[in-house]
């Protein structure tokens, strides 16, 4: 018969291994998967310069998975959203800005309290939009609402050039009418369930029209 000290510590070490496999696992298929011939495109990101990043990473997405309140499909489309940068990238310091980039917006799902917030995705015919966006609609408080946004542009621009701004402030009785602070542009937010749809008459606007997918 097992003693309890025995019984306990092969409770421990199964938790251990069952720990590391999930860890391996969700690490692998939420990171750069080096271990296979990687994509051409990839390519670079698997060499020791990047090691360190990767690791980085890694450890970020078990952070976010296991601690986060975020959508689990949120942080899947936004890697795969990621990845689609990544793979446009032409220098070397183009993907050290991407890896920055994924490791603090994963940082920010898992420190900000997420249940407060409404995030979508632009979609076009069924698939994310060849111009991605990201809105996150936060409920600050009953009386008021902060709108930001982010539509991703060439990952080898320069750095202030990579992506575009939206800003707005509303209150709940008023969230259809938007204005976006940061280039003065108004817009009409349409709620249907999972969808967002928004609309603007103004030329030079446009780039955050379109339908969006809610992750809940």
């Amino acid at each position: 018969m097992l003693l309890k000290s025995e019984i306990h510590l092969i409770k421990n070490l199964s938790t251990l291994l069952l720990f590391g496999c999930l860890y391996s696992s969700f690490s692998y298929a939420q990171g750069i998967d080096c271990r296979s011939t990687p994509n051409k495109k990839l390519a670079q990101v698997c060499t020791e310069n990047f090691s360190e990043l990767r690791e980085k990473l890694s450890d970020q997405h078990l952070t976010a998975y296991l601690m986060s309140d975020a959508p689990i499909r949120l942080l899947a489309d936004t890697q795969q959203l990621w990845i689609q940068r990544l793979q446009q990238c032409k220098s070397l310091n183009c993907y050290t800005q991407q890896f920055d980039f994924r490791i603090d917006q994963l940082n920010f799902f898992t420190s900000m309290n997420q249940s407060m917030t409404q995030h979508y995705l632009k979609y076009e015919n069924g698939q994310f939009a060849a111009q991605p966006v990201h809105l996150q609609i936060h409920q600050l408080n009953k009386n008021s609402i902060k709108i930001e946004g982010i539509a991703y542009r060439n990952p080898n621009n320069r750095l202030e050039s990579q992506s575009i701004a939206f800003l707005a402030y509303t209150t709940p009785d008023q969230k259809n009418k938007i204005i976006d602070n940061e280039h003065d542009c108004s817009y009409e937010f349409n709620y249907s369930k999972a969808i967002l749809k928004i609309q603007t008459k103004q030329k030079g606007c446009e780039r955050f029209a379109g339908i969006y997918r809610l992750y809940d």
